[in-house]
């Protein structure tokens, strides 16, 4: 009879123990010290990649930054999936939603509805989308008033344009990209009213021969400043800039997004750029979330007031009328004097307005 009572006892101590061992991992994002899960974030670059140069690079720059201000380490507490294809959206998104990421960025219009679709099956998760609107109560839309900032690099180059022809490249043909070119070409005929305009879209973010085929087209049109919205594809705009100055050929480029003044080394081909904040949007966004303040289900804006918008630090080749210029329509717009066009029907009215 010991015996048998002394063989239960062991039984009942072992399963005791196995229970106390399960109890421990509960799935509710606690660790070995019984803190909830450290906060974490991660972003999913479109097919530009995180190295263009451009817009998901300057997304990354601010990921890194909240992520070095935080103490988080990357590749756990901050990081990013590179998207090769459209196909790649989804299955990237779910996989950092899966990891336990608290926020995942997907960054790109281009990625609208798979941020949507990913929303809807995963109600828990806490996504943001850059530059598009998606109506959902766990997601924040961040967008930006990149007609503002496109009106300013406008003005610089109807100012120090030598041939009174300008150019302007975009990426793929949509509302957002509509929003710099429009921008751009209401700030060229403000302060050039006789300058000419060419426009084309290359239908691609990446393809910087692309770029490259279409800049050589405006320089030898006889333009002489590229205003480019296109991603990866107006590495190819610099490209034949730099060619064409090697040449002995004055020309200039207009960097985006970020500041691209070394993209125009060292033929110092970088007039200036339209610097859009997006560094600064992440980790705006990224800080309120792990404050306990996701701004789900409502748009955040980043314009001239918020300082999301504007031209490059760089300035050695932008003249001083040029920037006087500058901050004069800066004023004018942030006060409300003059309402910038972001649509081919607005720009319409604006530039009727001016012929009044």
């Amino acid at each position: 009879m010991k015996k048998r009572t002394g063989v239960l006892l062991s039984i009942a101590l072992a399963a005791g123990t196995l229970l106390s061992a399960c109890g421990k991992d509960d799935g509710g994002g606690s660790n070995a010290d019984g803190k909830k899960d450290a906060f974490k974030v991660a972003m999913v670059t479109d097919t530009g990649g995180v190295d263009d140069k451009s817009f998901n690079q300057s997304a990354w720059e601010g990921l890194q930054k909240f992520g070095k201000d935080n103490d988080l380490k990357k590749g756990t507490g901050f990081k990013y999936l590179q998207s090769t294809s459209a196909s790649d959206y989804a299955p990237n998104l779910n996989s950092l939603v899966r990891e336990n990421y608290k926020l995942v960025y997907g960054i790109g219009f281009l990625m609208q509805q798979d941020i949507q679709k990913v929303a809807k099956q995963q109600p828990k998760a806490q996504l943001a989308l850059v530059d598009s609107v998606v109506p959902e109560k766990n997601v924040a839309s961040i967008t930006f008033k990149e007609h503002e900032g496109s009106f300013l690099v406008g003005l610089i180059a109807g100012m120090q344009t030598k041939s009174n022809k300008v150019g302007f490249v975009g990426g793929v043909d949509s509302e957002l990209i509509k929003k710099f070119e429009n921008g751009f070409k209401a700030g060229v005929k403000t302060a050039n009213p006789k300058a000419e305009i060419f426009v084309q879209y290359a239908g691609d973010f990446n393809k910087a021969e692309k770029g490259q085929a279409i800049a050589n087209t405006f320089y030898g049109k006889g333009a002489d400043i590229i205003y480019h919205a296109a991603g990866g594809t107006g590495k190819g705009v610099f490209t034949e800039a730099k060619n064409r100055s090697k040449n002995g050929e004055k020309v200039w480029v207009i960097g985006v997004d970020r500041d691209q003044h070394e993209e125009g080394m060292p033929e110092d081909v970088t007039l200036t750029s339209m610097v859009k904040r997006v560094d600064k949007a992440v980790e705006e966004v990224s800080k309120q979330t792990m404050d306990g303040k996701f701004p789900g289900g409502k748009t955040v804006e980043f314009g001239l007031d918020e300082d999301g918008v504007g031209i490059a630090p760089h300035k050695d080749n932008v003249s001083k009328d040029a920037l006087a210029k500058v901050d004069e329509y800066k004023k004018k717009i942030q006060n409300g004097d003059i309402t910038v066009p972001k649509t081919d029907k607005e720009y319409k009215t604006f530039e009727s307005n001016m012929k009044k």
